[in-house]
């Protein structure tokens, strides 16, 4: 019942998750992200504990997918788990339980992670990887996310419908005043088109 993409941007300096789904304040389960360490979204069944066990796994040093496998070996509930990882160094991981809503799965390359369950079709992913990789490397990376977060909605997205979308991203001092690292933190909890108004939050933000 939701889609997602986690990325590291090109410059390796900035981490970010993106998320849509027909749930209430998705952006409240999903993402976690620490600059200088990685990013992760955490969806399905979702177990929110995965958010802090993941990055501290990446904070003691260990790639995505290790820290991905940690968490398999350490839940029991993990086939109605999914998630999607990235780490310091631009390392992706994604996990699909089987017992997640079909269609359900993921796609991962240099930088990325992205996932779904509960989509209209493997089309969902597809779309979002394409619109990725074929945006501008050098763009903001939360507008490279909304991008992508977009092209799935536009394939057909969470085939239940639309509700919430949120975006958060970190870099080192980016935040109020240079005083955290949380460049964007916007949430979207209920809306028509939740999408849609992101993107105008983030270009206020921006402003």
């Amino acid at each position: 019942m939701t889609f997602s993409i986690v990325a590291r941007s090109a410059d390796g300096e900035t981490w970010g998750v993106a998320v849509a789904s027909k749930f209430l304040a998705v952006g409240s389960a999903v993402p976690a992200a620490v600059a200088g360490v990685g990013a992760i979204a955490t969806q399905a069944d979702a177990n929110v504990a995965w958010k802090g066990l993941a990055l501290a796994h990446l904070d003691e040093g260990a790639t995505a997918p290790v820290a991905l496998q940690r968490l398999l070996e350490e839940d029991p509930g993990y086939q109605h788990r999914q998630a999607g990882i990235v780490d310091l160094d631009g390392n992706a991981a994604s996990h699909t339980g089987t017992e997640c809503i079909p269609w359900a799965g993921g796609r991962t390359g240099d930088g990325y992670a992205i996932q779904g369950n509960c989509l209209a079709g493997p089309e969902v992913v597809e779309a979002m990887e394409e619109a990725w990789l074929a945006s501008d490397a050098t763009a903001p990376l939360q507008d490279r996310l909304v991008a992508a977060l977009a092209a799935g909605d536009e394939a057909g997205g969470d085939r239940r419908g639309r509700q919430s979308a949120a975006i958060m991203v970190v870099r080192e001092e980016a935040g109020y005043g240079g005083r955290d690292d949380v460049a964007v933190d916007l949430r979207v909890d209920d809306h028509a088109a939740p999408i849609e108004e992101l993107r105008r939050l983030l270009a206020l933000h921006e402003l």
